[in-house]
């Protein structure tokens, strides 16, 4: 699932020795808590955009002029646009800036505020490129990514709303208005290639149609490029196919053998948010485990790889095209609260360890989780996560960490806990799975030996 852009910097990695798997007999746990009912419209496919067209519309079909690539769905109240899409130049000399737009269109009688709550969007190149960083760093100041979709979902999580993006906006009876109208440009790019990542949490007091565009920009009488207008965009939704070029259509969800093809997402999925509470069953706490012991929890299992539990988190769709994924698999910008209330249920001091984990995807583990030495080459996470707890003298923390973290990496310890016998602590951890990354991971808990 990583995009072209991470697939490019990998090819030019220097090789690395042959892994060996490590076999960890940690137990795998299923997640507690489940996705609340947000509308999350989900643009990413076309992930590479090289012709103009439709991304995504959720416009009804009437008086288009292709019906087909419009899934007839509106959006009122709380609803999330997530977005990432490529640039790629057809040809050396074809340089031409792709802009995306996203459109909001008022069906009613009556005008709709819109109020943008927290946004984020960014290019590769200049704004977030896929620069190397340790497989572990502390980000409080958030001035740690690794790519668009790595720095989009790390403000977002911050509660930040970027400069570029209105408090609010007031769409008239009947009327549209661009929610998104931004460039991704690929002319002084070697080679001409460039993504960009963009996420928005809104509120609307109404309904409202979506739609996700591609178009080149249009060019001024003295030849310099423009962005396109209301207009221009309006005619395109109404006149235009879906963009192109498709990517691979996916395997049936219920092929259960032989070659799997996610896909990419391109509709409207049901989550927003994963909200858990991870507890005992009967208990209001959560045991640490035994010295030199761990149990890990799933984030973002999906379709044939669950990790053992049978749980599959990937987010409904409810609307999609008929060649795209059949669920919001990797879950891509779904913010997970997860809140652990650890207890030393001992009569010794236990030092507990908290961590984020990328294990080999697998429907079955039975003999613990697997992981590699070395991690393998491919870059299955770049992302942010935050935990907040109270330190060994009881003081209020929230820590940030950027985590970096390849094919069967085992993950560092992200916080300590020197845990007295009967002692219970509150771990809050939080994160957006990030883009241009590649699920499942896990979250660890573990108990060193004294």
């Amino acid at each position: 699932m990583l995009s072209l852009l991470s697939s490019l910097i990998l090819s030019q990695a220097t090789p690395t020795p042959q892994p060996q798997t490590i076999v960890e007999s940690q137990e795998m746990r299923s997640l507690p808590g489940e996705l609340d009912s947000v509308l999350v419209f989900n643009s990413n496919s076309p992930e590479v955009v090289q012709k103009e067209g439709i991304l995504l519309s959720t416009f009804s079909p009437a008086g288009k002029q292709v019906p087909s690539a419009h899934l007839n769905q509106v959006f009122s109240g709380r609803f999330d646009i997530f977005a990432h899409h490529i640039a790629k130049a057809l040809t050396p000399t074809d340089l031409r800036t792709l802009y995306l737009g996203v459109i909001a269109n008022n069906p009613g009688k009556e005008p709709i505020t819109i109020d943008i709550l927290q946004a984020a969007s960014y290019l590769s190149q200049p704004d977030a490129p896929f620069i190397p960083l340790p497989s572990s760093i502390g980000n409080d100041d958030g001035k740690n990514f690794s790519g668009p979709g790595s720095r989009a979902v790390g403000d977002v999580l911050r509660g930040l709303r970027q400069d570029i993006f209105p408090a609010q906006i007031v769409i008239p009876p009947g009327e549209s208005r661009m929610l998104l109208n931004l460039p991704i440009p690929v002319k002084t790019l070697t080679p001409p290639l460039n993504g960009r990542s963009t996420l928005m949490r809104l509120r609307s007091t109404g309904a409202v149609y979506l739609a996700s565009l591609g178009m080149f920009a249009k060019q001024n009488p003295d030849g310099q490029e423009r962005e396109p207008n209301l207009q221009e965009w309006e005619t395109l939704l109404n006149t235009a196919d879906v963009s192109g070029p498709r990517d691979k259509t996916p395997t049936p969800i219920e092929q259960t053998q032989g070659t799997l093809i996610y896909s990419r997402v391109a509709g409207v999925a049901v989550g927003s948010q994963w909200n858990g509470r991870i507890v005992e069953q009967g208990r209001d706490f959560l045991s640490v485990p035994d010295p030199g012991k761990g149990f890990s929890y799933g984030l973002a299992t999906l379709h044939r790889g669950t990790l053992g539990t049978n749980q599959n988190q990937s987010a409904k769709l409810i609307r999609r095209y008929p060649d795209t994924a059949y669920q919001a698999h990797g879950n891509y910008a779904i913010q997970y609260s997860l809140t652990m209330p650890l207890e030393n249920t001992s009569d010794q001091p236990r030092t507990v360890v908290v961590t984020v984990e990328t294990p080999l995807k697998r429907e079955d583990t039975e003999q613990g989780l697997r992981f590699l030495q070395p991690p393998g080459p491919q870059m299955n996470f770049r992302g942010t996560i935050r935990l907040r707890y109270n330190d060994d003298r009881g003081l209020p923390q929230t820590s940030y960490f950027h985590l970096v973290q390849r094919r069967g990496q085992q993950g560092d310890p992200l916080i300590t806990l020197q845990m007295k016998p009967q002692e219970r602590r509150f771990v809050q951890f939080d994160f957006l799975y990030p883009p241009d990354a590649t699920p499942p991971q896990v979250l660890t808990v573990k108990t060193l030996q004294p």
